[in-house]
């Protein structure tokens, strides 16, 4: 079955890895489909009711796009407050219909890996970080796999470091 990607970037058309990322899915229809948001809502008004059918039909889910301010674009968290609503992702009566779905996220970011530790200028993981993501789909009992990242898209956006994404992010892809 196909995956779905929800690809959730404010400024796609001068996104280096996101926008390649894009690129190489379109390469494989019968494996991927790629849903833009901000593509789809350029007036950020989802279609809630399109939006559920569309995560119906689907077993694998990513939602793919950059991390800042420590957390996802806000197009994507509003789309996580409108579509997962009571009565349809959960409450007793809603036959949470994101239940058992591969649920991952693929993240880009700006600083490199290091930086994510304890010790270091962040002082959290990025496991730490998206605990809330994890609780999210585990609340409407989807099964929230280990996500993607990549990082070092501020300091290091040469061909040759984007390109060395794109087969890390199949295999992931592939993998859930």
């Amino acid at each position: 079955m196909k995956t779905l990607v929800i690809v959730t970037h404010p400024d796609i058309e001068n996104s280096a890895v996101n926008k390649r990322w894009i690129r190489e899915l379109h390469k494989f229809p019968d494996k991927y489909v790629v849903h833009q948001l901000y593509k789809v809502y350029p007036d950020e008004k989802i279609d809630v009711l399109a939006e559920q059918r569309l995560v119906e039909q689907y077993d694998k889910i990513v939602f793919q796009f950059p991390y800042y301010w420590f957390n996802c674009p806000p197009l994507l968290k509003k789309w996580f407050d409108e579509v997962l609503t009571h009565g349809w992702a959960y409450g007793s009566k809603s036959g949470y219909r994101v239940s058992g779905k591969k649920i991952a996220l693929a993240i880009s970011l700006g600083v490199d890996e290091h930086e994510y530790r304890r010790e270091e200028r962040y002082k959290y993981t990025l496991a730490e970080l998206t605990r809330p993501f994890e609780l999210t789909f585990e609340y409407v009992k989807a099964d929230y796999r280990p996500f993607f990242a990549y990082y070092g898209m501020e300091f290091n956006t040469s061909e040759e470091w984007i390109e060395r994404s794109v087969p890390l992010y199949l295999d992931f892809l592939d993998a859930l």
